[in-house]
């Protein structure tokens, strides 16, 4: 693929970052993509390696034909190198620029050098596509009469929405927020994610024919049973939005927050929300309980509010730098990781068990009590004289999210009889079996978090493409026993 000896003769090169102390001035994205030639000579790192593992199951949920649109890239075939990338990713614009990138832990490459850097072409190409105006509306041929709810309008409920109106459904996707795009819209940051980005894509979507409705809440001011009156089938494509608490003492002070409250506030600043008690970190010590991306988001944002020092703790020890043996090629290994927001500004603390939290009179938080701990026997163990506290003004819960919220919606349909898993998912079939992503209940079937659990924008994409096929199926099925019954 690309240039057989190029892998030999190129470097790995990665996309340009506006410098640190610039880009903590404001909320606008700073990474800029590959020009042209820079592309090409990326692209020619590529590998004829045989077995391509990066759009393999361990590389790259979609299965994006990766080796294919390097050597369209390396020719110059700009145009058919986006085609190819779009029949397996709805939205490269959004992996582009969130995904971790397994498939570049997976490159063959990787066993002894620098991976190829699949994630900066992945958005040059669509990026290029949009200013040659290539991505255009792709409308259904026909119309199937079929029509389709979508409860959740992040990357899985987008990427089932779009499948099935090309395919010719009608579908309506509700969103609870004002606005579309799920956590894309309130959960990642606008330095991560313009959300101008999520916009043209609505406005391509709404041209196919899909219909959007924001404000409406499905199982508080619509019951969920009416979407089953009213369409032919419902998917519940809803987030993992339960965070997981730190229910320690003091843990009602003022000052402390789940993540996702602090971070979809300063969103909806940057749209010119009128947004009233403010949480902001300006001038104030803030520590960051969690140390995964929702927790380096919440560094980016505080350093740009203007923090007077952020301090991220994490439980867990401090990962290697180096792949180790219990993560091997080609799976992803767990080593460190260090985020553009820790490169701005942060002290980062592994180890860290949080005891208790602190109190002035007035019941404002003032500081965390901690102390050291190791891991034996597969156990955490508090290492004695290792007590101490941290200062602070405001403390961040990103310690991650355990399950779909259960209140409303899902209650309403467990009232009915939907089955739920043990880790408190919607439950539904997984592999490549004929009823899977179909819930127990008749015409309501489930993707994303809602079914697996807190995962990457990737995964979405993929469970949306998948639960819309099987829709489609079970929707087809429906109607040739119609038709035979006429």
């Amino acid at each position: 693929m690309g240039k057989p000896t190029g892998f030999m003769e190129f470097k790995r090169a990665s996309l340009e970052h506006e410098p640190a102390d610039e880009r903590v001035k404001h909320f606008n994205e700073f990474e800029k993509r590959f020009h042209r030639e820079e592309a090409k000579v990326q692209a020619a790192r590529c590998m004829d390696c045989g077995i391509p593992f990066c759009h393999g199951d361990t590389g790259c949920p979609v299965q994006n034909y990766i080796p294919e649109w390097n050597d369209l890239i390396y020719k110059g075939h700009w145009k058919e190198a986006l085609e190819n990338l779009l029949s397996t990713n709805n939205f490269p614009e959004f992996t582009g620029r969130l995904c971790p990138a397994p498939c570049e832990t997976a490159c063959t490459l990787g066993i002894n050098e620098e991976p190829v850097s699949i994630k900066a072409i992945e958005r040059t190409i669509i990026e290029k596509g949009w200013e040659e105006g290539w991505v255009k509306p792709r409308m259904p041929l026909v119309l199937t009469g079929k029509k389709v709810a979508i409860v959740g309008s992040g990357p899985a409920g987008l990427a089932a929405a779009q499948q099935l109106c090309r395919a010719g459904h009608t579908v309506t996707v509700f969103e609870k927020n004002d606005r579309i795009g799920g956590l894309l819209r309130y959960g990642i940051p606008d330095f991560k994610l313009d959300k101008k980005v999520i916009d043209r894509r609505i406005e391509q979507m709404q041209i196919e024919g899909v219909e959007f409705k924001t404000n409406v809440h499905v199982g508080k001011n619509i019951p969920a049973k009416e979407l089953r009156k009213q369409f032919d089938a419902v998917i519940l494509a809803g987030g993992s939005e339960k965070p997981r608490d730190i229910p320690l003492p003091g843990r009602d002070l003022k000052g402390i927050y789940f993540a996702m409250e602090f971070l979809t506030q300063q969103n909806k600043v940057n749209a010119g929300d009128d947004v009233s008690e403010r949480i902001t970190a300006a001038g104030k010590d803030v520590v960051v309980i969690g140390g995964g991306d929702t927790g380096s988001d919440c560094v980016g944002t505080s350093n740009r509010q203007g923090a007077k020092s952020i301090t991220q703790i994490e439980v867990l020890p401090m990962p290697p730098k180096a792949r180790p043996e219990s993560t091997p090629w080609p799976y992803w290994p767990m080593i460190l990781r260090t985020s553009s927001s820790h490169e701005e500004g942060v002290q980062r603390k592994w180890s860290i068990n949080t005891k208790a939290f602190k109190g002035n009179e007035n019941g404002e938080i003032v500081a965390i009590q901690c102390n050291e701990i190791k891991i034996e026997n597969g156990k955490f163990v508090n290492i004695p004289g290792t007590e101490f506290e941290l200062k602070t003004d405001l403390v961040l819960i990103a310690a991650g999210f355990i399950q779909p919220v259960h209140e409303g919606m899902i209650n309403e349909l467990s009232g009915i009889g939907l089955e739920i898993d043990q880790r408190g998912n919607v439950k539904a079939s997984f592999g490549d079996c004929e009823d899977a992503h179909a819930t127990n209940l008749n015409k309501v079937f489930t993707c994303g978090d809602m079914r697996r659990g807190q995962s990457l924008v990737v995964w979405a994409i993929a469970e949306g493409r998948k639960c819309a096929a099987a829709v489609h199926n079970y929707l087809m099925q429906e109607s040739a026993v119609e038709e035979n019954a006429a």
